[in-house]
């Protein structure tokens, strides 16, 4: 086990004009999962390589357990990383695949079978171990390429993408087996991924990317539920977060949001904050947080919005998504009801938001206007 520590981490191609990675610092925690997202061209696999050194740091340094590594060659820093292509050889069985590594770095033969065994056996590669490649499914070549990485019993596990080839099923059952295996060994595990759903179910922290930079980082939830800027609001979430450009008005020695038809109190923003955006803001919302129907009993955090018109229905099974126009906004909203929802394309529906879960962002600058939790809290449970 290891802790993974990256400082002001810049990384510029040769020929190439922006920097891949822009003064990255990032600490990974010992036996933690960290999960680098962001879409693709946002640095996460340069990062990646770097650590690995299978790319030279243009500045920065990268420490492991407090060693800096930057000169140190990859071989030699105690790293395993599973790539997206697997990277087996062909004419090898999975017992010589996983066993390779261990025979170049000269471990006993003993202590081969013991690890290869106790991989295989882990991994349900036991009945596997005489099959060659080509014999494979795509989900147990994977496992074949993770139980390479941990056979040698590393400090670090470095994930490249690994199930972006697999289909949906078994992308589902073999990020189950990850997320067991990394918290049974205990490994400092680095992860990248483009796919929200990988990020949200098998990081203990995300650090979401974009253009080379660090955007945001925190647990899943977290971050989910508060969003730094309109990127991290809209890239996680599907559907992602509704924006809906908002008027703010002073009235009556107070504030308010005209969102439509509908005007929405304000004081949930600091004033001197809401008085430095302006006359415009965008009203974050997401899918999950507008309602079809009047407020659930003893909820008072609810708030009735303007109607809206029904554009689309789109069932799901579980659930279904609407697709609202609502007065007054020229910006489609997503609603997400539930699957027994009778509203029908070309229908008028009351539409409610729960404030708890509303943000505001300055349309200029893309930022999150903080909220004033203490006082919210303090009023809600006032009121009820």
């Amino acid at each position: 086990m290891a802790i993974v520590a990256m400082t002001r981490l810049n990384k510029l191609y040769d020929g190439g004009g922006e920097p891949a990675v822009t003064d990255l610092s990032l600490t990974v925690t010992d036996g933690e999962f960290m999960v680098l997202l962001g879409p693709s061209g946002c640095g996460k696999s340069s990062v990646l390589r770097m650590i690995a050194g299978l790319e030279p740091i243009t500045s920065g340094e990268v420490a492991i357990d407090g060693k800096i590594v930057n000169e140190v060659p990859a071989k030699d820093r105690d790293i395993a990383m599973v790539f997206q292509s697997y990277a087996l050889y062909p004419h090898m069985d999975v017992f010589n695949n996983l066993a390779f590594g261990l025979r170049r770095r000269g471990v006993a033969k003993a202590e081969i079978e013991r690890r290869v065994q106790g991989a295989a056996s882990k991994l349900g590669l036991l009945p596997f171990l005489k099959r060659k490649p080509h014999a494979l499914s795509g989900g147990q070549r994977q496992r074949v390429a993770l139980g390479r990485a941990i056979v040698r019993e590393p400090k670090v596990f470095l994930f490249d993408e690994p199930l972006s080839n697999l289909d949906a099923a078994l992308r589902v059952s073999t990020r189950n087996e990850l997320i067991r295996q990394q918290r049974e060994l205990g490994i400092t595990a680095i992860y990248v991924t483009h796919d929200q759903i990988e990020a949200m179910t098998m990081g203990h922290r995300i650090c979401i990317m974009n253009k080379g930079e660090v955007i945001q980082i925190g647990k899943p939830l977290e971050v989910y539920r508060n969003p730094a800027n309109i990127f991290v609001a809209r890239f996680l979430g599907n559907p992602p977060m509704n924006l809906i450009p908002t008027s703010i008005q002073a009235e009556g020695g107070g504030w308010q949001l005209r969102v439509g038809g509908a005007s929405l109190p304000a004081d949930c923003w600091p004033s001197e904050a809401l008085s430095r955006l302006g006359s415009q803001a965008l009203l974050g919302i997401r899918p999950e947080d507008l309602y079809e129907t009047a407020s659930p009993p003893g909820d008072r955090r609810l708030v009735a919005m303007a109607r809206a018109g029904v554009i689309a229905v789109e069932p799901l099974g579980a659930e279904t998504l609407i697709v609202l126009s609502l007065e007054g906004v020229a910006e489609e909203v997503i609603a997400r009801a539930g699957r027994e929802t009778r509203l029908r394309p070309g229908d008028n529906a009351a539409i409610e938001l729960d404030l708890a879960a509303a943000h505001l962002f300055d349309p200029t600058t893309g930022q999150v206007v903080p909220r004033i939790h203490d006082e919210r809290e303090a009023r809600w449970a006032k009121a009820e």
